[in-house]
């Protein structure tokens, strides 16, 4: 796990604890020096992370869900690249919707949050049964995303571009 990996993991622990998370308890979990943990904490405020430390262990106040809505078009053989670029940043996939011309706005849920399920979902899609609801419109269709972060909804959108799946 490299340094940012690790940090969005100090983020999680903090955001699903009701109360402070000792830096002992995150470097033991995280598989690192409690100093390490010190200076991931120093660069998360560098972030404009909110974290305060408390005698019994920090505490992020800014914790707060962000969610942005990402217009994407590739092919479906991209799928599963497009879903893991989201969810390796720690964010989940709530749902994909087209705009159809006839039909106005198809939407469906998807509450992806992990690669797994991401391969479940693409698994689910190659079984034949079904396809994509982006094929009735070329490939072109939107994503909502929840992240922790403007900062990480940023970084999906860049990576997202890099791979020439954002539709500008």
């Amino acid at each position: 796990m490299d340094g940012k990996q690790r940090r969005q993991e100090i983020l999680k622990w903090m955001k699903n604890s009701n109360g402070p998370v000792s830096g002992e308890k995150l470097a033991k979990a995280l598989g690192v020096s409690r100093q390490v943990i010190v200076q991931d904490i120093a660069l998360l405020r560098a972030a404009d992370y909110d974290i305060l430390a408390t005698n019994r262990g920090y505490l992020c106040t800014s914790l707060t869900e962000c969610s942005r809505v990402f217009h994407v078009n590739h092919k479906n053989e991209d799928i599963l690249e497009e879903l893991n670029i989201i969810v390796d940043f720690g964010a989940t996939i709530v749902d994909v919707f087209v705009e159809h011309e006839p039909y106005g706005e198809l939407r469906a849920p998807l509450d992806i949050h992990t690669r797994r399920e991401a391969l479940e979902f693409v698994g689910n899609i190659n079984s034949g049964n079904s396809s994509p609801l982006m094929t009735i419109t070329c490939g072109d269709h939107y994503h909502t995303v929840k992240a922790d972060s403007e900062l990480t909804l940023n970084e999906i959108e860049a990576e997202l571009h890099k791979h020439g799946f954002l539709k500008t």
